[in-house]
């Protein structure tokens, strides 16, 4: 019986905090595509950047700290063993850790999304998106290749922020973390595109030269968008480095497969324009991707399936995604016109 249970936990922990990074990353991407119609082929540079303010940023500054010094590899690992010794005897240090890494990485993530669109911000839909993708993968070739930034296909350690927690409740912990920045990045998106700026944005999305029309100029709301979004993307990233304790690979844990194109499906199978359904296609997608990995082989076999399992998540998601767009365009949760309080003053 106790070892149901505990493989009933670790399937819900495991699709709960998927379901916590995804739903950040899912609502950063619908602020720019569902929104403002920008098609960000390179989300997952965004949420390296996170990974990469962690780890090459944090990590530096806890080496000054403690006056630890050598080759970045070796140091950032004896600088992150005494963080957590102190973090052991005084929690209140890996709160501090925490909330400045994610300060550090919301600011890093920020500034490298407004420049990040630049080269592109006035380029039509098709050719920014192949722009956005190519742009983000030659970062990600730098970080992967240069070990002195963030470790690269090493890795470098980073200060575990739990190390206080006894470790049979250190998951339940940090998905009640992920949980609250999930539930800030939801009210604060919702604040801010249930206002004349998500109005503008959506006007955008359908036609540019509208807003034109009215005197905006579309490569800085394209510029404004990004950069919030890339922000708010680069939480993600930051929560996933402090979980792993490590920024390992980059482009293994961070490729533009799992952190862009499946957000796309997110919003997509939840639907454009509207936080709601960010969140829920997240759950689904998250819901979804750990049973596939728990009982894909139980699944091969039940139905005599001649290839490897570990093409069932990526078939079935291309598969979904097809009937979605077919079928149900709209999503989960049909995207609803913004009333923003003088529109809903006058309709009184």
């Amino acid at each position: 019986m106790e070892e149901v249970v505990e493989m009933v936990w670790e399937i819900i922990a495991t699709v709960m905090f998927w379901f916590g990074l995804y739903a950040i990353v899912a609502v950063s991407l619908n602020m720019e595509y569902g929104y403002a119609g920008i098609p960000n082929f390179g989300r997952d540079l965004a949420v390296v950047i996170g990974a990469v303010a962690v780890g090459g940023i944090i990590v530096r500054i806890l080496m000054i700290a403690f006056n630890v010094s050598g080759q970045f590899l070796i140091a950032s690992g004896k600088a992150s063993s005494i963080a957590n010794d102190i973090i052991a005897s005084n929690p209140s240090f890996g709160i501090l850790i925490l909330i400045t890494s994610l300060v550090v990485a919301f600011l890093v993530g920020f500034i490298v999304g407004a420049i990040f669109i630049l080269p592109s911000a006035k380029l039509s839909e098709d050719y920014l998106a192949i722009t956005l993708l190519a742009i983000s993968e030659v970062v990600l070739q730098i970080f992967y290749y240069n070990t002195d930034i963030a470790g690269g296909y090493y890795g470098v350690s980073i200060p575990d922020i739990l190390a206080f927690v006894p470790s049979q409740y250190r998951d339940a912990v940090f998905i009640a973390v992920v949980f609250s920045l999930v539930a800030l990045v939801f009210l604060f998106a919702e604040r801010l595109l249930n206002t004349p700026f998500g109005r503008i944005l959506k006007a955008m999305r359908e036609n540019e030269n509208v807003v034109l029309a009215y005197g905006r100029d579309i490569m800085t709301l394209r510029v404004k968008t990004v950069a919030i979004g890339s922000g708010i993307a680069s939480l993600a990233g930051a929560l996933y480095a402090l979980y792993t304790a490590n920024v390992v690979g980059i482009l293994n844990l961070y490729s533009r497969v799992y952190w862009t194109f499946l957000p796309f499906l997110m919003i997509i199978l939840g639907g454009l324009g509207n936080n709601r359904g960010a969140i829920a296609g997240a759950f689904v997608f998250a819901l979804t991707k750990v049973l596939l990995e728990s009982y894909k082989h139980e699944i091969k076999t039940a139905l005599h399936i001649p290839f490897s399992s570990s093409w069932l998540g990526y078939i079935l998601f291309g598969v979904v995604t097809l009937v979605i767009l077919y079928y149900k365009p709209e999503g989960l949760i049909r995207e609803r016109p913004i009333f923003t309080k003088p529109i809903r003053e006058r309709m009184r």
